[in-house]
């Protein structure tokens, strides 16, 4: 294999978001979470609603698609008037 073919094969990594930047975790059924930081190969993203954090491998996070980003505005919306998160 030549070493163009191999350089065209290798993925980059991820570029890092910025913090509370909403994201899709495919490795977690396609929870949606903020991003939190870096914590050693991974990113930790946190509910949008509060809760733990979980750790995310950056090769199976995504940008939320429209309705996936609507639907995590209004559940943190709904939470906040609930009173369940400040």
């Amino acid at each position: 294999m030549s070493e163009e073919n191999t350089a065209a094969h290798r993925q980059e990594p991820p570029q890092v978001p910025s913090l509370g930047t909403l994201l899709v975790d495919t490795g977690h059924r396609n929870r949606v979470g903020e991003f939190r930081g870096v914590s050693g190969p991974y990113w930790s993203l946190r509910p949008v609603c509060g809760g733990t954090e979980w750790e995310a491998e950056p090769a199976d996070v995504r940008v939320p698609e429209p309705m996936e980003r609507l639907r995590a505005e209004i559940a943190r919306c709904n939470a906040r008037s609930a009173g369940r998160i400040l």
